[in-house]
């Protein structure tokens, strides 16, 4: 009987959602804005191949949570942590279980039971320790894919719609601008511009969006959270 062998890729990561893994765009050019004025085409550029790539959400979802791991710091309870104490079990005889139990009196603390993980106080199950393995190795061709994936499925409408971005007033996506919107160095000038672009509806979600974090990050320098805007990439930072 013959039997077809599957790419290693394939093996490694199934494909989950086979409808989404066609091209992104089949677009050939894309128009570039004048800065100046955005409503008018200076010109236009051929289509970058890494914007036309398949979608992986699988590999994406992989990698990210892999990566996302890398950033953690290692926590573990003490050694000495629920046996810090001089019990010794009552034995037999006097109607009480065998555990350990705190020695001394006058206070609430002698006779209870320590060192079990059932007991108040007592040490836990399998302690934590601080060799876990807390890294992941994530194999550079596959970040690579992951992040062309991720921006391709940028330059999809739907998807970026379904994130939650305002794009109702952006005329196309990429959006490109001409290089005069590097050398912008007031933050009004470029709010001013990305209004002009479209991206003001984005912008004022963002700014409808900070709220306060809920848990023990407000103390941490954490204190509020916010939603993501647009996304500017430039090649030169002259402003």
């Amino acid at each position: 009987l013959f039997r077809s062998v599957k790419p290693v890729w394939e093996k490694r990561f199934p494909l989950r959602f086979p409808q989404l893994v066609t091209m992104a765009t089949a677009r050939p050019v894309v128009s570039v804005y004048n800065f100046e004025n955005p409503s008018e085409k200076s010109s236009t550029v051929v289509m970058p191949h890494v914007l036309t790539m398949p979608l992986r959400p699988d590999l994406v979802r992989e990698v990210h949570k892999n990566v996302s791991k890398n950033a953690r710091q290692a926590y573990a309870v003490g050694a000495k942590v629920g046996y810090d104490t001089a019990a010794e079990s009552w034995g037999t005889g006097r109607a009480v279980a065998r555990i350990p139990r705190a020695p001394g009196g006058g206070t609430h603390r002698a006779g209870q039971a320590t060192f079990g993980n059932q007991a108040r106080g007592g040490g836990m199950f399998n302690p934590t320790r601080v060799w876990r393995r807390w890294h992941r190795r994530v194999n550079v061709t596959q970040k690579r894919h992951a992040v062309v994936t991720a921006l391709a499925a940028s330059s999809l409408p739907p998807l970026v719609m379904a994130r939650g971005h305002r794009i109702g007033e952006v005329a196309e996506l990429p959006l490109v601008v001409s290089d005069g919107m590097e050398s912008v160095t007031k933050t009004k000038q470029a709010v001013e511009a990305l209004k002009k672009l479209g991206a003001g509806e984005d912008l004022q979600k963002v700014l409808d969006s900070k709220k306060l974090r809920p848990g023990k990050g407000k103390a941490r320098n954490r204190r509020y959270k916010m939603r993501c805007g647009p996304l500017v990439i430039y090649n030169e930072d002259n402003g």
